[in-house]
């Protein structure tokens, strides 16, 4: 459930609009079985572009509320004619440490940007936790079909040190391909697999399906 990736980003600010979505998941992954909505906001400005999302997990064992919210916010800047630009970025949420992350990022697109490919390699601060580590982040997006299928996704690899009983984790994992077949402009039916290792309390890998609904306004 996570993000509008900074390959989709990249393809918005060429046609100078702006993007939001809504999707909603069922999470079937084990010790799961609940929903989790996520809303995403793209803007891109003559200096860059601001990105932002937010999921709220409604387990079930919590009365079907809000059981835990996560938010990520980036700005890119990029003043000049290149496929480098610079980016900053907050993650936080329920539970978690805040961190902060500052970098650079490399995107490659064929000519008419039906396949982008987006490689960042950032400066990660985690509140009360590290004061230097350090994350690698992959996204991608692949068009099909004239555009009626879509695959893309991420997968990022950084550095926190995690505690499970007597064992110590230093590094954390996290990838979510993304299928979606585009009814149309606005209507996406399709969902994702989180693929993770030492991520979110969960020692070792664990994979988690959803089936999702998206709508673009």
């Amino acid at each position: 459930m996570r993000k509008f990736t900074a390959a989709v980003l990249m393809v918005l600010t060429i046609a100078s609009v702006s993007a939001q979505n809504l999707q909603m998941h069922y999470d079937m992954g084990k010790d799961r079985g609940y929903v989790t909505t996520t809303l995403e906001m793209f803007k891109p400005d003559q200096w860059g572009s601001t990105f932002f999302f937010v999921d709220f997990d409604y387990n079930r064992d919590f009365g079907n509320s809000v059981s835990f919210a996560y938010m990520e916010i980036s700005r890119a800047l990029r003043f000049w004619d290149s496929p480098w630009a610079a980016q900053i970025e907050y993650n936080g949420g329920t539970f978690l440490n805040d961190a902060w992350l500052t970098g650079a990022q490399y995107t490659w697109n064929n000519a008419d940007y039906s396949r982008i490919f987006t490689l960042q390699g950032l400066y990660k601060y985690i509140k009360d936790k590290h004061d230097a580590s350090f994350q690698i982040t992959g996204v991608w997006t692949m068009h099909f079909f004239e555009r009626k299928l879509t695959f893309m996704g991420f997968a990022d690899f950084w550095r926190e040190e995690s505690v499970f009983g007597n064992k110590t984790t230093d590094f954390v994992f996290l990838s979510e391909p993304q299928l979606w077949y585009n009814v149309n402009q606005h209507l996406s039916l399709g969902g994702e697999v989180e693929i993770a290792s030492n991520f979110a309390g969960v020692e070792g890998f664990k994979v988690c399906p959803t089936v999702a609904v998206k709508w673009t306004f």
